[in-house]
């Protein structure tokens, strides 16, 4: 049985399945002069480079998105209990 490749590109999808180290997770996440989209350090895809400032921009959007969707549903819910319920039955025949 041959050996299979354990990092490469499948239709232009980067994959990398080569155990990982301290110091290549930090150097995948960490590339000053490279896009905001760097090949993962472990998986199949891509990740934020952290050292664009674009990648800090999607982490605080995805943040707020996140703390404005719990603020939201735990008000949401507490108003629903506490609130009474009015049942209007039309009992006529037309």
């Amino acid at each position: 049985m041959a050996d299979k490749p354990t990092s490469g590109e499948i239709l232009g999808v980067p994959y990398n399945f080569d155990r990982p180290s301290l110091g290549r997770m930090i150097s995948s996440y960490w590339q000053p002069g490279e896009g905001m989209l760097v090949e993962k350090p472990f998986g199949v895809g891509y990740t934020l480079n952290l050292a664009n400032w674009r990648s800090w921009i999607v982490v605080l959007v995805a943040g707020a998105l996140l703390w404005q969707q719990e603020q939201s549903d735990s008000g949401t819910d507490e108003d629903r209990r506490d609130e009474p319920v009015e049942v209007i039955v039309d009992d006529q025949d037309e």
